[in-house]
């Protein structure tokens, strides 16, 4: 996933160099009416750096927080806040190496974060509600019962 981000950066900065080469080498002499090379150079010029800045945003500031009764979640620009007290369970999935976190609503969301943060990011978690049920999901136990017939 790191890899292809600054992949993308790297993309970034070459589609923003290419853009300012045609830029400078051509300007807007060339066009009958200058109006559209300005928009295209401004448009391109807008579309890289702010791809560019998102992407370094997700790459060095991405993060998880529990905070008194709040579990905050930071993916480069975008910030999302939960009540902890709503959070029925969490699900580690061994086979697919993901964290859910499943609300009383009904709703959930798959924390991305660093395997090595799961253990202590559930004790942040457990620790601000204790009532959280935690379960683990084995590569040969998927949480479903196969033998069951209906």
């Amino acid at each position: 996933m790191k890899a292809l981000m600054i992949l993308g950066m790297v993309l970034c900065a070459g589609g923003f160099g290419l853009n300012l080469f045609y830029c400078i080498r051509n300007g807007i002499s060339h066009a009958a009416d200058p109006v559209y090379p300005i928009l295209q150079y401004v448009l391109m010029f807008v579309v890289t750096v702010v791809l560019f800045v998102l992407l370094l945003s997700i790459l060095l500031f991405s993060s998880y927080s529990v905070e008194g009764k709040f579990f905050k979640t930071k993916f480069g620009l975008i910030v999302s806040k939960y009540d902890v007290e709503k959070i029925k369970e969490v699900v580690l999935d061994r086979k697919t190496n993901k964290l859910t976190v499943h609300f009383e609503s009904g709703e959930f969301i798959v924390v991305v974060v660093k395997q090595e943060w799961y253990e202590s990011f559930i004790d942040a978690v457990l620790e601000a509600n204790p009532k959280i049920e935690y379960t683990v999901n084995s590569l040969e136990n998927d949480g479903t019962n196969k033998d069951d017939k209906k």
